[in-house]
C-alpha cells in the first residue's frame, strides 16, 4: 500500500496523510490478528470437554468404590447367614444332648445337627478362614470333630452295650466332656456372629462415609468447574464490554491478545477487529464528507464575499486605465493602494478556507480556546454575515487551556456555528461562550446559543445518529454531529444538547483542561 500511495500523481500533503493513516491502521490490526492467532489453542468447548471428563472418571472411581463396599456388605451378610445357621445347628444339637442324658433319647438327632454344622463349616471353609484364621479355623474343625467323636462314641456304646449307658460314672465323665466341648462350640459360633455383626456394622459405616464423601467431592469438582467457566466466560465478556464502550466512544484500538491461548472468543476479537477496521475507515470517509459539506457552505459566503474586492479591484483598475493621463500622481498611489488593499482581503478570505481545508496529520497541542473560537468564528463570518445574523464571543478571564487537534476542534465549533445559523432567523443573534464547566472543575465548556426555531423533543435523541437530519432535502448530509461527537469523545469529551422547541438550542461542548491524567485519543 506504500507503493500505491508514492505512484499517484501529484498527490497532495492530505491525500498522503490519509493514504499512510489507513496503512498504518491496517498494519495495526494485521500485527493484531497474528498475535491472535499465533497462542495454542484451548477452546471452551474443550474445557467443558476436560471438565466433564473429569467429573465422569471421578464418578466412575466413586461407583467402584460403592460397589466394592457393596460387595463386601454382601459378603458378610452371607458369611452372617452361615454363621447363624451354624449357630442354630449347634445350638440344636445341644438340646438333643441334654435330652439324651435326661432320657436317653435324641441322640441320632443330636448327631444329625452336629454333622449338618460340620457340613456348614467345611462348605464355607473360605469364608470362616477368611475371618478367623487359618489355624484357628482348624482348631474350631477339631472342636467340632471332638464333639462328633464323643457323640458317635455315645451311638456305638448304645448299640452295643447299653448297660453302660446306666453306669453313673462312666456317664458321668462322658456328659462332662461333651458339655465341655459343646460350650466351647456355642461359644465359638456365638463369637463368630457377634464379630461378623461388629464388621458388617463397620461395613456399612464406611460405605455411608464413602457415600457421603463422595457427594462431597463431586460437589465441590462441581462447584470448582463452573467457577472456573463462569469466570473464564464472565471474564471474556466483561472485557468486551469494555471493548464495545471503547469503540462506542471513538477509540478504535484494535483488541491484543490478554491470554495465552485461544479460543472460541478468539474468533469474536478478530471479527471485532475487522470492524474496527471498517468503523475507523468509514468514520475517515464521514469526517471528509462533513467537511466538503461544510467547505461547500464557506465558499459560498467566500465567493459572495470575494466579489467586492474582485468589483472594486475591477473598477479602480478600468479608471486608471481610462483615466490614467488626468490623474495626478497623487491619485494614481491612492487607487493602486485600494487595489493592493482589496487583493489582501481576497487574499485573506481564500487563505482562511484553504486552511480549511487542507488534510494534515493530527497534531495533539495545548490550544487556546479563545484564540481557537475567534479564528473560528472569522472563518464563518462571511455565512454570518450574508444570513443578517450576529455572532457574539464570551469567554471568561484566565480560562485554563486545554489539550488537543487545533484543527479537527475547529471543525466541530465550526459546524455547531453553522448549524445555529441554519435554525436562526435573519435579524437573531448566536452567542459562542466559553467558561469552566460547573459539574467538573478540570472541564471547561463551550456553549452555541441560538434563539431559533429549536429541535422538536422527539428527535433530539437521534440527532447524533449518522445520517439523520431535520434540514430540507438537499441542505445536509445529517453527519455533522454524528462526526463532531466521534471528534470530541476521542478528545476525552463530549456534547450535551439543551433545545425547546420554538426557543432555541445549547450546544454544549465539554473538553478536559490540559491538567493531566486524561486520556486523549490519537487519531
Amino acid at each position: 500500500m506504500a507503493r500505491d500511495a508514492t505512484s499517484l500523481s501529484e498527490p497532495r500533503d492530505g491525500q498522503n496523510g490519509n493514504i499512510q493513516n489507513i496503512y498504518d491502521r491496517m498494519e495495526i490490526i494485521g500485527e493484531a490478528r497474528r498475535a491472535l492467532l499465533a497462542r495454542k489453542r484451548f477452546n471452551v468447548k474443550t474445557q467443558i470437554f476436560i471438565a466433564n471428563a473429569i467429573v465422569f472418571a471421578l464418578a466412575l472411581g466413586v461407583a467402584a468404590v460403592l460397589i466394592a463396599s457393596i460387595y463386601r456388605i454382601q459378603r458378610r451378610i452371607e458369611f452372617l447367614e452361615f454363621a447363624n445357621e451354624l449357630t442354630i445347628e449347634i445350638q440344636q444339637a445341644r438340646r438333643y444332648e441334654k435330652n439324651f442324658f435326661l432320657y436317653r433319647t435324641n441322640l441320632d438327632d443330636a448327631l444329625e445337627n452336629i454333622h449338618a454344622a460340620q457340613e456348614v463349616f467345611i462348605t464355607n471353609a473360605e469364608s470362616f478362614a477368611s475371618l478367623l484364621g487359618y489355624s484357628q479355623q482348624q482348631t474350631v474343625l477339631r472342636q467340632l470333630e471332638g464333639y462328633t467323636d464323643r457323640l458317635e462314641e455315645l451311638q456305638e456304646i448304645q448299640r452295643k452295650s447299653p448297660s453302660k449307658l446306666f453306669d453313673a460314672v462312666f456317664m458321668g465323665n462322658i456328659e462332662s466332656q461333651l458339655r465341655e466341648k459343646g460350650k466351647d462350640i456355642i461359644t465359638m459360633a456365638q463369637g463368630l456372629m457377634g464379630k461378623e455383626k461388629v464388621e458388617l456394622t463397620r461395613t456399612l459405616q464406611r460405605s455411608i462415609a464413602i457415600h457421603m464423601l463422595s457427594l462431597v467431592v463431586l460437589l465441590v469438582v462441581l462447584i470448582i468447574n463452573a467457577y472456573l467457566l463462569g469466570t473464564r466466560i464472565a471474564t471474556v465478556l466483561t472485557r468486551f464490554s469494555s471493548y464495545a464502550q471503547r469503540i462506542a466512544a471513538g477509540d478504535f484500538t484494535p483488541i491484543t491478545p490478554r491470554r495465552h491461548y485461544r479460543d472460541e472468543f478468539t474468533e469474536l476479537a478478530l471479527a471485532i477487529n475487522e470492524m474496527i477496521k471498517e468503523l475507523a475507515n468509514r468514520e475517515a470517509a464521514l469526517i471528509q464528507t462533513h467537511k466538503m459539506r461544510a467547505i461547500g457552505t464557506l465558499t459560498a459566503g467566500v465567493a459572495h464575499e470575494l466579489n467586492n474586492p474582485m468589483n472594486n479591484i475591477m473598477l479602480t483598475a478600468h479608471m486608471l486605465m481610462e483615466e490614467n493621463a488626468a490623474l495626478s500622481e497623487e491619485e494614481r498611489m491612492s487607487m493602486l493602494k485600494d487595489v493592493a488593499d482589496e487583493t489582501t482581503r481576497a487574499k485573506h478570505i481564500i487563505g482562511n478556507l484553504l486552511d480549511f481545508a487542507r488534510e494534515s496529520a493530527a497534531t495533539i497541542q495545548t490550544l487556546e480556546l479563545e484564540k481557537l473560537l475567534r479564528d473560528t468564528i472569522r472563518l464563518a463570518e462571511n455565512q454570518v454575515r450574508m444570513s443578517g445574523i450576529k455572532i457574539e464571543l464570551q469567554v471568561t478571564q484566565s480560562l485554563p487551556a486545554i489539550h488537543g487537534d487545533g484543527q479537527k476542534l475547529q471543525q466541530v465549533f465550526l459546524n455547531l456555528i453553522l448549524n445555529a445559523v441554519d435554525a436562526s432567523t435573519k435579524g437573531s443573534k448566536i452567542q459562542v461562550i466559553a467558561l469552566p464547566y460547573e459539574k467538573a472543575p478540570d472541564h471547561v465548556a463551550i456553549k452555541v446559543v441560538d434563539y431559533g426555531h429549536g429541535i422538536p423533543r422527539h428527535v433530539i435523541s437521534s440527532i447524533f445518529d449518522p445520517f439523520f437530519t431535520t434540514k430540507a432535502k438537499g441542505h445536509g448530509t445529517g453527519l455533522g454531529l454524528s462526526v463532531s461527537q466521534g471528534i470530541i469523545a476521542k478528545h476525552g469529551g463530549k456534547i450535551l444538547v439543551n433545545s425547546e422547541e420554538g426557543s432555541g438550542s445549547i450546544f454544549t461542548v465539554v473538553l478536559p483542561v490540559t491538567t493531566f491524567p486524561k486520556t486523549i485519543h490519537t487519531f
